[in-house]
């Protein structure tokens, strides 16, 4: 398990040293990725290397258990042919195979229990790496959503700046000051018309008229 121990502490201080000087995101999540992926590699080979000695001892314990039962069969054979010496010195050659067998034996499943903790760290090791790549794009879409809130909120910060509110609306007082003199401007001019013009002028007229006209009666009336 010294091989998962290192690559943890590798792993994480190298995932550190990015965080802390993290510009990119996207790029951090790609190199993160490829640094489990070298670590996994050296895994794997360590990996590799267990396995093959689980095998060199398992070779071995067969090859001992197979010259024990070989030295079983021959003093088996002794036995039947009336000779106990050779029975015997057969039997104690098959212990002494047996013994050896048995050493192992007891590496061999030492060395197995070793391979199969090494193999399932691999797998989770292995198992990591496609969740981190699979969450990668989730993760830099967050990150271009967090940078999209971050400059929307400056740009509503800078909004709120008074003194562009207090500049719109004085534009907006001399424009309805400039459309009320507009207006007012147009009334008048309506209201003096060529049209009108000559309408008063014949009120005046037809007024003095009048006048005459009465004035002329008034003297008639008195004899003057």
């Amino acid at each position: 398990m010294g091989i998962f121990n290192r690559i943890s502490t590798v792993f994480k201080s190298n995932v550190n040293d990015l965080i802390s000087k993290a510009e990119d995101p996207e790029k951090m999540l790609n190199q993160l990725i490829i640094d489990m992926s070298e670590q996994y590699n050296k895994a794997k080979s360590s990996v590799a290397s267990a396995i093959a000695d689980e095998k060199k001892l398992k070779k071995a314990l067969d090859e001992e258990l197979a010259k024990a039962a070989e030295w079983g069969k021959k003093a088996e054979l002794a036995v039947n042919s009336g000779d106990d010496a050779l029975a015997l010195k057969a039997l104690n050659r098959k212990r002494e195979y047996d013994q050896l067998a048995e050493q192992y034996n007891q590496q061999w499943q030492a060395q197995k229990a070793s391979s199969d903790s090494l193999k399932a760290s691999l797998r989770e090791l292995s198992n990591k790496i496609e969740e981190a790549k699979r969450k990668k794009g989730l993760l830099i879409a967050r990150t271009k959503r967090a940078e999209a809130q971050k400059s929307i909120q400056k740009t509503m910060s800078s909004l709120n700046d008074t003194s562009v509110f207090d500049s719109f609306s004085r534009i907006t007082e001399k424009v309805d000051t400039l459309e009320s003199q507009a207006a007012a401007e147009a009334e008048l001019n309506g209201c003096m018309g060529d049209n009108d013009l000559e309408s008063e002028f014949a009120k005046l007229e037809n007024s003095d008229n009048a006048a005459m006209d009465e004035l002329a009666a008034l003297k008639a009336k008195l004899g003057k």
